[in-house]
């Protein structure tokens, strides 16, 4: 079980870096909110990862950890007011520029270009023939 809670854990830290490297808005988000969710499983890996012990201390007995299973509550909480915020803030700079890069950029040039190249792209002036 430590196997494979280990690699989830390498796979959404690997795939949140990645998405951060990317030049949209949108994956940034989303590469945050997937790192997020790495650390909020860490945190509560930190606990013990324990099935079947009992909630209640009883002398004696084994019992998981509270302290990281309130931090993981208090991080989702966190997390979803920060990416709900940071969408708004991506939407009203998509409104403002016209452009969803992170550097502002706007690929205008780029996308008539791209459209002249692939006529029959779904959105774009297609020729008639």
């Amino acid at each position: 079980m430590e196997a494979a809670f280990a690699i989830t854990l390498g796979v959404l830290c690997a795939c949140g870096i990645y998405l951060l490297l990317c030049a949209r808005v949108l994956p940034v988000i989303l590469g945050i909110t997937l790192f997020s969710y790495a650390i909020n499983l860490f945190l509560l890996g930190m606990g013990r990862l324990s099935t079947g012990k009992p909630p209640v201390i009883t002398p004696g007995a084994q019992y998981a950890d509270p302290v990281p299973q309130a931090l993981v509550l208090t991080a989702i909480v966190i997390g979803f007011a920060m990416t709900a915020f940071t969408v708004v803030l991506a939407l009203r700079a998509l409104a403002i520029d016209g452009s969803d890069h992170v550097d502002g950029r706007n690929d205008a040039a780029w996308d008539r270009g791209k459209a002249l190249k692939n006529p029959f792209r779904i959105g774009k002036e297609t020729r008639s023939e």
